[in-house]
């Protein structure tokens, strides 16, 4: 099964480049199988993580950046895969 580990941060005004330089330091004690990163506008950054895993599997995930960077906690949310659809 292929589970997707989504991550979401906003940044405070102005400073979405500092959040994804630091989102693109953080590296994960296990690599998955695919690893993206996006923007958006209003300074969001979004990760997304693929993992060959059971859908509640023990899977490592991104921090939280210090609050001071971003405007409020992460969001997580995780999916799994849906074959044909």
């Amino acid at each position: 099964m292929t589970v997707a580990l989504m991550w979401e941060a906003r940044a405070v005004p102005g400073r979405g480049a500092e959040l994804l330089a630091w989102v693109g330091g953080q590296r994960l004690p296990e690599e998955p199988s695919r690893r993206e990163t996006f923007r958006a506008p209003q300074d969001r950054v979004l990760v997304v993580t693929w993992w060959d895993a059971p859908y509640d599997a023990p899977l490592p995930e991104l921090p939280e950046p210090d609050a001071d960077l971003v405007t409020r906690p992460v969001h997580r949310w995780r999916f799994e895969q849906v074959p044909g659809a």
